[in-house]
């Protein structure tokens, strides 16, 4: 039994991105199975759900990058599956992608992986350029001399933050992270959480992040859903999620991580 609440006029108006009955499959094993969710303008959204059960699968789904096998997917209001290619373009500029190891350019430098999405959508000078790429830098907590760097020489935490200057080159709406904390010591990951919690506030982000990171649940999420069998099983604030009686939410979130996090938070909500 599903935990979801009906959804009241003013939050499908604020939906920046409406998925529903979505339906994506491999060969004969079926992922998600009438899928429903709304992700809200100006929330950091996290996305949960045990191991191997599509939480990165419907992240790609909406990106274009897995085909679905039926269900709508609506972006900034519109049906995606009704846009030309040159609209289709115009919405994908108008997000930003964390993928899981960062997945920069390994030859390229930190700065020259932060210009490749303005160089392929923006007519614009070297020193612009280079300008950008600095601010990008800057913005993401990194300092000046890591724009001539590559990958290689970077820390996992500044592979993340690189990466995350990257997603944010085309000033994105809707920024999509797909664990983005994985690999990150505790206070490297609460930093990153500290991090993104502040570009929501500043910039106006609307964020989709797929974790399993209980304290990012807890200190950087102002929404929760929890994906099982292939459907949204719980969503909802974190007292929501821990109200719920779904046998696989309350031992996700009342286990003995779960326990250590609520008595010791790794750091206070942003």
């Amino acid at each position: 039994m599903s935990d979801l609440a009906p959804l009241s006029d003013g939050s499908r108006r604020d939906a920046i991105i409406r998925v529903r009955d979505l339906v994506v499959g491999f060969r004969d094993r079926t992922i998600l199975k009438g899928l429903n969710l709304d992700i809200r303008r100006g929330e950091i959204l996290g996305f949960v759900g045990p191991s191997g059960q599509g939480k990165s699968v419907l992240t790609r789904t909406i990106l274009g990058l897995v085909p679905k096998r039926s269900g709508q997917i609506e972006v900034f209001g519109e049906d995606m599956d009704g846009l030309t290619i040159a609209r289709r373009r115009q919405i994908e500029q108008r997000w930003g992608v964390l993928f899981q190891q960062g997945a920069l350019f390994s030859a390229l430098t930190v700065k020259q992986n932060i210009q490749m999405p303005m160089r392929e959508h923006l007519n614009l000078s070297e020193r612009l350029l280079d300008e950008f790429a600095r601010l990008k830098i800057e913005m993401v907590g990194l300092k000046p001399d890591a724009a001539d760097k590559l990958p290689s020489e970077l820390s996992g935490g500044m592979i993340k933050r690189a990466a995350l200057a990257r997603s944010l080159a085309l000033d994105p709406e809707i920024l999509f992270l797909d664990e983005p904390t994985s690999g990150l010591d505790p206070i490297g990951a609460g930093e990153f959480d500290e991090l993104v919690a502040t570009l929501k506030q500043t910039l106006g982000l609307t964020v989709f992040m797929v974790t399993h990171d209980l304290d990012s649940l807890y200190t950087a999420c102002d929404r929760i859903a929890a994906l099982g069998d292939g459907q949204i099983i719980a969503e909802g604030p974190i007292e929501t999620m821990l109200a719920s009686n779904h046998p696989w939410v309350r031992s996700y979130f009342h286990g003995k991580r779960g326990r250590a996090v609520v008595t010791a938070p790794r750091h206070a909500h942003a």
